[in-house]
């Protein structure tokens, strides 16, 4: 296991004192995996208390004493930071993330307190003075068989968020749930243990299922097996929704909607903000199909699915989190994502895509326009090309509107250069000779001038 070089040291320094470090958590199953190792935590075993731990530290590097309660701090070196820990037992004694009595105990053996987490994939450890691997409860073999498994149904049950935990590591890892762990997760969510977790905490997850995933459908579909849909209505409400088998033979709006997921997730630049947005645009795409979708006896239509899906939008990812800005630049790409087919269709002219442009940032509504086209099974879908969105995307950058909307040629100062005063009039000019420019009646500043002269009839 690749191990930065100051954390043999410390090993070394803490074996001086009768201690042990060693690797715990997510980068010990990192390594197994074959992933990027972002963050390194290291339990340390055989010291009396937890001052003796910082003392020993901060003659290495900076240390952080963030939560003494939990027996955890940074340590910073060379401006890396990773988490040293005592090894610890955790109770349930009161409602939510925080009812825990946390226990810390440096002469707990290992196996003892990696009892207390969720998975076997998670409990496994590196000895840092041995160079062994450690692995009491078979996360090894159960990586083996694609298997996610919980150590100890008490200790499972205590901490909700292991649901959300589990379907975002089915969906990032290509695993299936244990029978029992999965006949555990129903039992938990069946008796609403759910409705105690806090709003940001399940953000978390969410984040993780949706920017890590590869096939993001998985977990959401675990979810729906365990029923944790009933938390969000907007999902589970898209469940059974007929759609046109010309347009969509896949299936119903559930089956699109993941299928639509699944492509954005192959269209993810690494930016995590960009990627998240669009990941969040496309799983709320077509939520007014619940409320508009008519089945006619010659078709099955959903007229006005776009602008109708914008309430339901907000209020799932309100329930979610409180990031008002996200929301807001999702809700445009939820009420434009036909355009780009649609414009293709008509031939739109270029002052219709100007104006497209200040409504929504058109290169990310390409990328969820691609994403809802692509997660279909129609033949042109399969195909895997999208000439609608090509060609609006090709138009746009030759306006020099793909990014952002067209820069308005005349501004306030302009007009007060010309000789006016400013009044409410101001807005109405502005306003005017920015949609001539929009049209392509006006091309330059001074063309733009000499317009607002002609409308207020200045020579």
């Amino acid at each position: 296991m690749k191990i930065p070089t100051i954390l043999n040291t410390l090993s070394h320094a803490l074996e001086e004192h009768d201690a042990k470090a060693i690797v715990v958590g997510g980068s010990v199953r990192d390594h197994f995996l074959k992933l990027p190792i972002k963050d390194y935590d290291i339990e340390v075993y055989g010291l009396a208390d937890f001052e003796s731990l910082e003392r020993i530290l901060s003659k290495y590097g900076s240390v952080n004493v963030v939560g003494k309660s939990f027996g955890v701090l940074k340590f910073v070196y060379e401006q890396e930071e990773y988490d040293f820990s005592f090894p610890r037992t955790e109770q349930k004694v009161g409602v939510g993330h925080r009812g825990f009595e946390v226990h810390c105990d440096g002469r707990l053996s290992f196996e003892e307190a990696a009892k207390r987490r969720d998975f076997t994939i998670n409990a496994m450890g590196y000895d840092l003075q041995c160079g062994s691997f450690l692995d009491p409860y078979g996360g090894r073999e159960d990586m083996a068989a694609k298997r996610l498994r919980h150590i100890e149904e008490k200790t499972f049950v205590e901490d909700p968020l292991r649901l959300y935990r589990a379907v975002q590591f089915v969906a990032r890892f290509g695993y299936h749930l244990d029978p029992k762990t999965l006949q555990l997760c129903q039992q938990m969510v069946a008796q609403g243990v759910l409705e105690e977790l806090p709003k940001e905490r399940i953000y978390e997850e969410f984040k993780k299922l949706l920017l890590k995933s590869p096939k993001p459908s998985v977990g959401f579909e675990l979810m729906r097996s365990l029923g944790m849909l009933k938390y969000y209505p907007e999902l589970e409400a898209l469940i059974g929704v007929p759609q046109s088998p010309k347009w969509h033979p896949e299936g119903d709006v559930w089956i699109h909607t993941l299928m639509a997921v699944d492509q954005m997730a192959g269209l993810k630049t690494g930016e995590p903000k960009r990627d998240l947005r669009l990941m969040l645009a496309v799983l709320c795409h077509d939520f007014g199909k619940a409320t508009h979708t008519q089945i006619l006896p010659d078709r099955i239509t959903a007229i006005g699915h776009e602008r109708a899906g914008l309430v339901p939008t907000e209020h799932f990812l309100y329930r979610l989190m409180e990031e008002h800005t996200l929301i807001k630049s999702i809700l445009p790409l939820v009420e434009h994502h036909l355009a780009p087919s649609q414009y293709y269709r008509n031939g739109a002219k270029d002052s219709t895509i100007r104006k497209l442009a200040i409504k929504v940032n058109i290169e990310a509504l390409v990328t969820v326009a691609r994403a809802d086209f692509l997660g279909r099974t129609t033949p042109a879908s399969r195909h895997g090309i999208y000439h609608a969105g090509d060609w609006l995307l090709a138009k746009a950058k030759t306006l020099q509107v793909d990014k952002k909307p067209m820069k308005a040629l005349v501004q306030g100062r302009d007009l007060i250069e010309i000789g006016l005063k400013p009044s409410k009039l101001f807005k109405e000019l502005l306003d005017s000779v920015y949609l001539a420019q929009l049209n392509g009646e006006v091309g330059s500043k001074k063309e733009a001038l000499l317009y607002v002269k002609r409308l207020i009839n200045i020579t």
